[in-house]
């Protein structure tokens, strides 16, 4: 399996929600489904399939978040010397000239992804047409919604 990219912030939010997910959220769905089978007949229990149902999606999320980890390729962008360079884990102010607004996104791991708090996937075509290119850059990057035209105002190691 490929290494995946994972900034040091994403890596340490990651495994505080492992750690809820483990710890917290685990052991309140074992005392669910517990609680539900003392209810008797389980093949018309609704509790009881609703916390099973519940369980195999922690689980499901536990085996996600273990194997990102341990696929993942830590990068901590601050000891990387800014060259001014749109790279894995920078902070990019640019300019939209579409609607004529700046915009300010960080170029994070898929986990890490929170498009409404600007942290954007590096598989993003954003992403993808933001990476490499330097301030004072206008680029074109063709989108599933349409042509965004910007252009890279600051680049930032934070």
């Amino acid at each position: 399996m490929s290494r995946v990219p994972l900034t040091k912030e994403g890596e340490a939010l990651i495994k505080e929600k492992l750690y809820n997910l483990k710890f917290i959220e685990r052991p309140q769905i074992s005392e669910a489904i517990a609680e539900a089978r003392a209810h008797g007949d389980l093949k018309e229990n609704a509790e009881y399939h609703a916390a099973k149902e519940l369980q195999g999606l922690i689980e499901a999320k536990i085996t996600e978040m273990e194997n990102a980890i341990a696929n993942a390729q830590v990068i901590d962008v601050k000891d990387i010397p800014e060259t001014g360079r749109v790279i894995f884990g920078s902070t990019v102010k640019v300019y939209d000239s579409n609607n004529d607004t700046e915009l300010t996104y960080k170029i994070v791991g898929n986990l890490e992804s929170d498009p409404e708090n600007g942290h954007i996937s590096i598989e993003t075509p954003i992403a993808k047409g933001l990476i490499g290119k330097f301030v004072d850059d206008e680029i074109k990057i063709q989108t599933p919604s349409g042509d965004l035209n910007y252009e890279v105002i600051e680049v930032k190691h934070i």
